[in-house]
């Protein structure tokens, strides 16, 4: 039997995840930041303070993007001044990332934006129980 759009868990993670989307752009859009221009941002800079410098490839595995895109967005960022990208000594096809001191005072006022975003959005539900159930959809294999 059918189920009704409302009873559907695919139709309704939809739903949810525009609403989400429309969230955290909103929260964003003061910043100057797009939602992936933020991911990017925001995982290279926590992966320079960590004391990573990473190329693209790894970066687009850190934040789940696709390595082309991840490569043409790192180029808007890079004309932002928000990060640089510089040749890797050990291997000069690949470039290793840094966030610039303009890119490293934004990413945590946008992470704090979006943190904002996410505690309104997912108020309705203990914080435990989101990460949880999102975890395990994320990461089924786990």
């Amino acid at each position: 039997m059918p189920l009704s759009p409302g009873d559907s868990p695919g139709f309704l993670l939809w739903h949810a995840t525009l609403r989400w989307q429309r969230d955290v752009a909103t929260a964003l859009a003061p910043l100057d930041l797009t939602h992936v221009q933020f991911v990017l941002l925001a995982c290279t800079w926590w992966l320079n303070t960590q004391g990573e410098h990473p190329n693209q490839l790894a970066l687009a595995r850190q934040a789940g993007t696709d390595v082309k895109m991840t490569s043409q967005v790192l180029r808007v960022l890079e004309r932002k001044g928000l990060i640089e990208r510089e040749v890797d000594p050990a291997d000069t096809r690949a470039k290793r990332l840094r966030v610039t001191d303009t890119g490293a005072g934004l990413a945590p006022r946008a992470i704090a934006a979006v943190e904002r975003a996410d505690a309104r959005f997912f108020q309705p539900v203990p914080l435990d129980d989101a990460v949880t159930l999102l975890g395990r959809l994320a990461h089924p294999e786990t």
